[in-house]
């Protein structure tokens, strides 16, 4: 009994050790599985918060691109009601001057809305034909090459009166007016379009040296066309003295007789008739700016035609280049 106490002792302090021991071996081992698995953790968090912000951040794009459409029907919807509004204003006051189905001249509005969307699209074509005109001047391209894109300036500047002789019939104010045309524009602006004698006067400088018969060419043309803006100036101004005379010879009165609603009637059938021949002024005045482009084309040679072409161009380009200076500047 004596000997067997002491072997239990040191059997229980061997056991004790060896779990100590292996527990201080298993120790770090527990410790790295719960490192590995908080830096998972974490890692997986980044990923969760990363995946909130650009839910949110997707969603926030999203209702500005949705707030943006709404905005855009809004508006869309208001300009289709007001232009019902003005198409129904159009239909009371009788402005319909055609039952046909060409719609470009249906009603005045209409007329005008067409014509500013052709003249843009006439405007961005011209635009092309120049670019292609300046290259090749600037590359010495050869008069063959040259004539047949001057050819093609030429025939692109007779569509443009065309556009406006159908302008003219469904709305004659809209081309008179000038709304067509930048602010610039407008202030140089002759019975719907340029002068041609103040134009002949700006490229006389710019194609130098001209020589004596081509002087003597553009000088007379010069002259004919001032001679024929001069006639037509004086036949606008009497077309208003006869339709102020016209409009101011008779009055309604107070009683509102079926006399005097007679005459009332009367006064606007016949100024109505003079208004009409301002159709013919504005095809007069295109006419002669036509004329005037191809007898200077005839006057010059190949080059100095593509020369004037672009100094044309030009110089109605710095015009709309002003407008829009003019409309951007300041204003305190």
């Amino acid at each position: 009994m004596a000997d067997a106490s002491p072997r239990t002792d040191i059997s229980t302090d061997v056991d004790t050790d060896d779990k100590v021991q292996r527990f201080e071996r298993g120790q770090p081992a527990s410790n790295m599985a719960s490192d590995s698995s908080d830096r998972s953790k974490d890692k997986n968090d980044q990923k969760t918060l990363r995946r909130l912000a650009q839910n949110r951040e997707a969603a926030r794009k999203s209702r500005l691109r949705k707030k943006a459409y709404v905005q855009q029907l809004e508006s869309s919807r208001m300009k289709l009601t007001q232009l019902e509004q003005e198409l129904q204003r159009a239909r009371q006051q009788g402005i319909f001057i055609s039952s046909s189905g060409d719609q470009a001249h249906s009603m005045s509005g209409n007329g005008a809305m067409a014509f500013d969307v052709e003249y843009a699209r006439w405007l961005e074509e011209q635009n092309r034909q120049i670019n292609e005109l300046r290259s090749a001047v600037n590359s010495h391209a050869s008069d063959a090459e040259l004539r047949v894109i001057v050819d093609n300036i030429m025939a692109h500047y007779d569509d443009i009166f065309r556009l406006k002789g159908v302008a003219a019939k469904a709305d004659v104010f809209h081309l008179l007016s000038g709304m067509w045309k930048t602010p610039a524009e407008r202030c140089f602006l002759w019975l719907g379009g340029f002068r041609s004698s103040e134009l002949l006067k700006l490229l006389v400088n710019q194609l130098e040296p001209l020589t004596e018969q081509q002087l003597l060419g553009i000088g007379n043309l010069q002259q004919s066309s001032q001679q024929a803006e001069d006639a037509l100036s004086q036949g606008m101004e009497a077309l208003q003295q006869s339709l102020a005379e016209t409009l101011s010879s008779g009055s309604l009165g107070s009683s509102g007789s079926s006399g005097n609603v007679a005459n009332y009637m009367g006064q606007m059938a016949m100024a109505m008739g003079k208004l009409g021949t301002l159709e013919g002024f504005i095809r007069q005045a295109d006419n002669l700016r036509q004329q005037t482009l191809q007898q200077m084309h005839r006057i010059l040679t190949t080059r100095q035609s593509a020369r004037a072409l672009l100094a044309i161009h030009d110089y109605f380009s710095r015009l709309r280049a002003l407008s829009s200076l003019w409309l951007a500047r300041p204003r305190e």
